[in-house]
């Protein structure tokens, strides 16, 4: 993308016959030294290399080992174009060759956690009282959640009465604690996929910004799943759009306690 098409999407501004007089120069001087948004170069990544690092983000690590997130790798051209546009116009979005949405399920645990218990029956090890306990009666404890809300209640205080000696760390005792963690291992999935894509020279990027209604749409998601992330990777170019990445002090940001 070049310098000229970026900058003519600055908006105009209408200043007044007092107003002094700005150098157009310096201004655009002053965000390339301070800014820089991710961009890509034109190099494709081989798709070899994109299953391997989609297949190593699922070793992300669960508590529950409940599958809880699913990858939409976008290859079709027009689907492509249209996720670009859902990103927000985001440069590291429209420069990238490849975009993966990360989806985060909250509808598919009756189905994961009947699949574990098959694969406990068929296992030649002798699975602990507290593991079989823990998939039979707390996860779907959790999942099912009753007519307003007041089956809800009633799990809290068998959770408190029943569980809370034998359930450590707390485990989720609601549908919305479930959802937060699913968010949770899908963001740990995201960050899985981003750092097995740098493994291979790759860049990865997310989006901050994304219209999520429109994703959903465009992917046909069920109810039951929400996009987390969209995650735009590439081989990364030298410079950012603006220029050299801005590295801020960490002084800032790191506080020992």
């Amino acid at each position: 993308m070049s310098k000229s098409s970026i900058f003519s999407t600055i908006p105009k501004l209408n200043y007044e016959e007092n107003a002094p007089d700005i150098n157009t120069k310096e201004f655009i001087k002053t965000i390339q030294s301070r800014r820089s948004v991710r961009s890509f170069t034109d190099e494709p990544i081989p798709e070899d290399v994109m299953m391997s690092c989609l297949e190593l983000a699922l070793l992300a690590p669960t508590s529950s080992n409940l599958q809880c997130w699913e990858f939409y790798w976008v290859k079709d051209s027009s689907k492509k174009e249209k996720l670009k546009k859902y990103c927000l116009s985001q440069p590291a979005a429209s420069t990238a060759q490849e975009l993966v949405v990360c989806v985060a399920r909250t509808d598919t645990w009756k189905k994961n956690n009947e699949q574990i218990l098959s694969d406990f029956e068929n296992s030649d090890r002798e699975v602990p009282r507290a593991v079989l306990s823990y998939y039979r009666k707390i996860v779907p404890l959790a999942y099912n959640q009753g007519f307003l809300g007041l089956f809800g209640i009633f799990k809290r205080i068998v959770i408190f009465f029943r569980g809370v000696k034998k359930v450590t760390p707390r485990e989720p005792t609601s549908f919305s604690d479930m959802r937060v963690w699913a968010h949770k291992t899908t963001a740990l999935a995201c960050q899985n996929l981003m750092l097995s894509l740098r493994a291979y020279g790759y860049d990865s990027c997310p989006m901050e910004g994304m219209d999520s209604k429109r994703i959903k749409k465009l992917l046909h998601l069920p109810k039951g799943a929400q996009v987390c992330m969209v995650i735009s990777a590439g081989k990364r170019a030298s410079n950012g759009v603006y220029g050299k990445r801005l590295r801020l002090n960490s002084k800032r940001f790191i506080k020992v306690i």
